[in-house]
């Protein structure tokens, strides 16, 4: 049995950390383990402008643990009202690394999303031009569309559509769920996805059966089993489509037990160690460092990392903090429901 397993430091390409008390706590839980990460831009108010995003990275760059070495990359929260010249100056300047579209109300602080993308066009034509990827919420907001299906719906509606449209857009279908979400990325040019940590083992059985678990509840949310399985094949095959986004989003506790729980899961600090366990069960250890480390950084247009992370698999399970402590209150830890024997620690 392998013990140690050493790869080119990952990076986190779909984050939140949040802002105030919250960023304080959770921010060195990514720190920890990966050298960047792209920043959701989904605050209250949102990040909108450049100089939005400037005062947000400063902040983060204020709380940073000393020595660390990561590295924040910044996108923009895109409105119908976004400024085309603002994101080419942002970008320009380096000070961006892609945008974010949000459908309104598809889920946390969306409220001021897209809700028709022919106002959003100028952006992305420009976008494409100057060859800044999109991140895309991948789902509908149609009441009438079944929460399981909002995915599906999206890319025959609106992402399907808006590739004919413009080709050289470059699309990252962030945290895919679906089985149609993966054959869609394999099928077409400039577009990849990221998955999730949780989205890699649990299914809506897990979130569901014998009782309802707030902590498992996440936008998009947990499909059947069979899309578990085409993701899980997906981040495993070494396809450089498909690399890690842990959609890691800190909510308190309060917020999420409650009779109208937020959508959101915790799994920054110990998103290594389930990827280890999932990895090593599917007999694919070799094909981590693509997933975390390689395929993201080939997509975006930037080097990998140059320094290295070594995982070590114990002989007894190792314990991770059930809760993070903040001083905006307390936020559970991913459980992902197995004992863990890998750590970065």
């Amino acid at each position: 049995m392998q013990k140690t397993l050493t790869i080119t430091r990952p990076d986190d390409w779909h984050l939140h950390l949040r802002d105030g008390d919250m960023l304080k706590a959770v921010l060195p839980e990514t720190t920890r383990d990966f050298a960047r990460a792209i920043i959701m831009p989904n605050l209250v108010p949102p990040v909108i402008t450049g100089d939005d995003a400037t005062a947000y990275r400063n902040r983060i760059n204020a709380l940073l643990p000393e020595g660390s070495r990561f590295t924040p990359l910044m996108t923009l929260y895109l409105t119908e009202t976004t400024d085309p010249g603002d994101v080419t100056r942002a970008a320009r300047t380096g000070l961006i690394t892609a945008l974010k579209l949000y459908p309104a109300g598809a889920t946390t602080n969306s409220d001021s999303g897209v809700r028709d993308i022919d106002k959003v066009m100028p952006v992305l034509e420009r976008m494409a031009k100057i060859g800044l990827p999109l991140c895309v919420h991948g789902e509908v907001t149609d009441p009438d569309v079944d929460i399981f299906d909002r995915e599906a719906v999206f890319i025959e509606r609106v992402l399907q559509p808006l590739q004919a449209r413009l080709p050289a857009l470059r699309i990252i279908m962030e945290h895919v769920t679906t089985r149609d979400g993966v054959d869609y990325v394999n099928s077409a040019d400039n577009i990849a996805a990221t998955i999730t940590t949780h989205h890699l083992i649990i299914n809506r059985n897990h979130l569901l059966v014998g009782g309802i678990k707030p902590h498992y509840y996440c936008l998009p949310i947990a499909k059947r089993e069979a899309h578990r399985q085409a993701l899980l094949a997906a981040a495993t095959s070494g396809n450089p489509k498909f690399f890690l986004g842990t959609d890691s989003a800190p909510h308190t506790d309060p917020n999420k037990q409650s009779a109208c729980g937020c959508a959101g899961v915790f799994s920054a600090s110990n998103t290594m160690a389930c990827l280890a366990h999932i990895f090593e069960d599917a007999g694919a250890l070799d094909k981590l460092e693509a997933f975390t480390s390689r395929n993201g950084p080939v997509f975006y247009g930037l080097p990998p990392n140059a320094d290295k992370i070594t995982l070590t698999r114990h002989e007894t399970p190792v314990a991770f903090p059930a809760k993070i402590h903040t001083g905006a209150g307390d936020v559970t830890l991913f459980d992902p429901g197995f004992a863990l024997y890998w750590s970065t620690i």
